[in-house]
């Protein structure tokens, strides 16, 4: 009898949190680091370990924390003086 092979799950996301640190975390996006300091990204200050690795690619362009309902634009990591600070969030 022939074995048949069993679809194996979805393929890995595409983005990891590599390293958190007081200061921020560390993103690997393909072969592309990128790091998210804490003070131009506040919302990620107070999230626990969790929060912060669980973060989705819904597309190439765009990143998501569900645990945080947190989209942000993979250029506004690259390049976030291009997008002016617009939380309300309190230090």
């Amino acid at each position: 009898m022939p074995v048949k092979s069993v679809a194996l799950g979805k393929g890995t996301s595409g983005v990891e949190v590599s390293n958190v640190s007081t200061h921020g975390f560390w993103l690997l996006l393909g072969a592309e680091e990128l790091f998210v300091p804490f003070a131009q990204f506040p919302w990620f200050r107070d999230a626990t370990i969790g929060q912060i690795t669980h973060v989705e690619l819904p597309s190439a362009h765009h990143l998501y924390w569900p645990d945080l309902d947190i989209d942000l634009a993979v250029e506004s990591i690259r390049h976030p003086e291009q997008f002016p600070l617009v939380s309300k969030a309190v230090s």
